[in-house]
């Protein structure tokens, strides 16, 4: 539907409610302007749920939006406080329909049982959407009630029902898909820079570049919301599998540019969810999957759909590991991990004993460490190691699974590819030292991917990700021949406490350093084509035990690209 006559509905029906509120207005209880703001709110909630007519609850619901909106800081957080505390099932009632549900479970039972649990604060909640503007008014409300939600527990019940009450009215049947281009309306484009939560928007050039030929924007909106995105997602069309974020978000000389000759791919590098107060209603499920069929149906020559995705909770639970686990690495590794750092940095007491795995790493990856030739070298591979382990590992006592691979992965993507310095902005070195990820989603393994995922927890994987889990751990390498003397002398100082030993001498080292090991080859076409072709290469996709169940969404504003 074209977004013109969206927001014309949307202000007819604005209209149509208005005046029903205005005719309802002398026949609603409407306590007297006098009236405290706070206890004003009280009275027409109480009101709101006592009045029987449509007109009178319109202007009643209305009045209500109206004080809500001018309550002060600390008033609105007692108000939350009442609307939580109050409004709860009659207990009576409730017992005796369980108890009489438990001697006859018959349907006519349970039906009695159910409208006797039902807390009639959900109905207040419905009638304060009749207002106008009513479901934008209780979507503030529970972004407020969500970040104070920790810190006071009792809030709980007021959100258990505004999440309950939006899961129905933001169903997928109530979305509208739109594509959203540099034509669209520039209040909502603003929003996109606004809620952007991946990969920051730096102003309307920045802007107009990812709405360019060669890249696409989608986004879910709601009658009950015009004009603002309730999640999104950024497209760029390219050949073959994107491994770097930087050059799709690169600024471009041609003022249109054109996706490149024989593109093939739909990289989605970026999707946000808009709306705090709707954390944790599923919308990037149905996204993905439409986008996916509109982009068959505008370009056939796309024959692979896969984000590049960053790995939020590499570092932490790398951290975590290295903290507890002496055996993450190999001997090698840990060598080729002491080396690398300057010695003076790292002198200890014997009193305080070696320093551990995450405080070597941590030192090793101080500053620009990628630029250097030595650093970027040895890390390369235990780190991309690791890395598959963590996204592919089962979901035990090491902490949760990592949000983003829990939305792909529940949403029936395989993962294919782990990227090295993928990201190297400040924020994807912070949070996984610049890995990014390839989830595939082949239209053909998505249902199947899915149900493992969520009846079992196994993760679908590509052959080049289970060779990398078992890729050869490879000798530590040498320093640079002018820093060779002063390497050996800190591997021999150092080293031998790390591994528990007694000090030795450490061997020569070599006359020039080891070259970077390879990147892990990207799986053969045949991996990453849709259907057949690819068992017929590499044969069925990996799969291992991996997380419990996906998540209803992603977690806060980063949904997960």
């Amino acid at each position: 539907m074209a977004l013109s006559i969206t927001l014309g509905a949307r202000t007819w029906i604005e209209r149509l409610w208005s005046g029903i509120a205005d005719r309802g207005r002398p026949y609603a209880d409407v306590p007297a302007a006098a009236t405290p703001p706070l206890d004003r709110a009280k009275l027409l909630t109480a009101a709101l749920l006592s009045e029987r007519g449509e007109a009178s609850g319109a202007a009643v619901a209305r009045e209500l939006l109206k004080v809500m909106g001018g309550l002060e800081a600390g008033d609105r957080a007692a108000f939350r406080h009442f609307l939580a505390g109050n409004f709860l099932p009659d207990q009576e009632k409730l017992r005796a329909a369980a108890e009489a549900y438990l001697a006859d479970s018959s349907p006519e039972r349970a039906m009695a049982l159910f409208e006797c649990a039902e807390p009639p604060r959900q109905e207040v909640l419905r009638r304060m959407n009749m207002a106008p503007g009513g479901t934008a008014a209780l979507v503030a409300l529970r972004s407020e009630l969500l970040a104070s939600l920790k810190r006071e527990p009792a809030l709980k019940p007021l959100d258990t029902d505004l999440q309950h009450l939006f899961t129905s009215w933001f169903n997928r049947g109530f979305l509208e898909l739109r594509r959203i281009d540099w034509d669209t309306p520039a209040a909502i484009l603003e929003k996109l820079i606004q809620y952007e939560a991946v990969h920051e928007i730096e102003g309307w050039d920045d802007l107009r570049r990812r709405l360019a030929p060669d890249r696409r924007c989608f986004g879910f909106f709601h009658r009950a919301l015009p004009g603002e995105p309730l999640i999104f997602v950024e497209v760029a069309l390219v050949k073959g599998l994107a491994s770097a974020v930087q050059p799709l978000l690169a600024r471009s000389k041609d003022p249109a540019p054109q996706p490149e000759a024989g593109f093939d791919t739909a990289i989605f590098y970026s999707i946000s969810n808009c709306q705090d107060g709707l954390r944790g209603i599923s919308f990037g499920n149905f996204l993905i999957k439409q986008v996916v069929e509109e982009l068959k149906a505008e370009l056939p020559g796309l024959t692979q759909f896969s984000t590049l995705s960053p790995v939020p909770g590499f570092r932490r639970w790398l951290h975590r590991k290295l903290e507890r686990d002496a055996n993450a690495l190999a001997p090698e590794e840990r060598g080729a991990l002491a080396a690398l750092v300057p010695a003076p940095q790292e002198e200890r007491s014997e009193e305080a004993g070696p320093p551990s795995l995450a405080a070597l790493l941590d030192q090793a990856t101080e500053g620009a460490w990628w630029r250097n030739t030595a650093r970027e070298a040895a890390l390369r591979a235990p780190l991309l190691r690791l890395a598959a382990e963590y996204l592919t590992r089962p979901n035990s006592g090491m902490g949760a699974i990592d949000p983003v691979a829990r939305f792909h992965l529940g949403n029936g993507a395989q993962l294919e590819r782990i990227n090295w310095l993928g990201n190297t902005a400040p924020r994807g070195m912070q949070e996984s030292y610049g890995v990014m990820v390839n989830y595939l989603y082949d239209p053909e393994r998505i249902e199947a991917n899915h149900e493992a995922f969520t009846r079992s927890g196994t993760v679908a994987r590509s052959a080049a990700v289970e060779a990398m889990l078992a890729q050869p751990r490879l000798p530590a390498p040498a320093a640079a021949p002018a820093a060779a003397s002063a390497a050996a002398s800190a591997v021999r100082t150092r080293l031998p406490r790390l591994l528990g030993g007694v000090a030795t001498p450490a061997p020569a080292p070599a006359p020039a350093a080891i070259a970077a090991p390879a990147a892990p080859a990207p799986a053969p076409a045949s991996a990453v084509s849709q259907g057949a072709s690819q068992g017929a290469s590499q044969g069925a996709p990996q799969v291992t035990p991996g997380a419990a169940q996906p998540e209803a969404a992603a977690a806060g504003r980063e949904t997960a690209s």
